[in-house]
């Protein structure tokens, strides 16, 4: 197990037997908070093309923070996170994913490479966008693979943390885990509020590039 894919779990239920402080950020995170605008951005997906926040508006918009090295991601990407891409792509919702592993870890895969592991992988956001700088990662607050974030029609961001209600790299535990995501959307496309509007975030640390955050 590499120490460098567990360190930011952030949950308090200890993973593989690590120690509470060793699966602590680090650093200090700015933050949006659930009910505040969401901060626009402005990036370019997997082949080249920008893509921004506000070109949505009036969509519901799912952000997914992402990393094919973390097992916490590969957990959910044996299935779980193309059934949800499907499911609510088809009903309008767009969905982004967003890499902002720096160009120097290990963890880092090039656009072209991001690109063919989620094709092979069966997955189907609306777009698949590179923060190598980091900026939007930190502009949201998000600390772990796979961070999630939910932006209503009006900009507002009305979902901010983990993917689901178990916090583990086990497949076998996502039928039983409460999915936030899933529910959220849900509730909205029905015209009702987020019931869980925040959840706890867990994964791998995110990789920023020094200074980032």
């Amino acid at each position: 197990m590499q120490r460098r894919q567990f360190h930011a779990l952030t949950t308090g239920t200890l993973f593989a037997g690590l120690s509470a402080a060793s699966l602590l950020p680090r650093r200090a995170f700015a933050s949006v908070a659930v009910g505040q605008t969401a901060p626009d951005f402005r990036l370019n997906d997997t082949g080249g093309q920008p893509v921004s926040l506000s070109q949505f508006r009036g969509k519901l918009v799912v952000l997914e923070w992402n990393n094919p090295g973390c097992p916490f991601v590969r957990k959910h990407y044996q299935g779980n996170m193309q059934s949800l891409h499907k499911d609510f792509t088809h009903q309008g919702v767009v969905w982004l994913a967003i890499n902002s592993t720096e160009t120097q870890s290990a963890d880092y895969l090039e656009p072209a490479q991001l690109a063919k592991w989620m094709r092979e992988k069966g997955a189907s956001p609306t777009a698949t966008l590179m923060d190598q700088d980091g900026t939007v990662g930190a502009a949201y607050g998000a600390r772990v693979t796979p961070h999630m974030y939910i932006v209503d029609t009006q900009g507002k961001l009305v979902y901010a943390g983990g993917i689901d209600s178990i916090a583990s790299a086990r497949e076998s535990d996502i039928g039983k885990a409460t999915n936030y995501v899933r529910q959220g959307l849900t509730e909205l496309l029905a015209g009702k509020a987020v019931s869980a509007p925040t959840s706890q975030a867990y994964g791998c640390s995110i990789k920023y590039k020094s200074g980032a955050t």
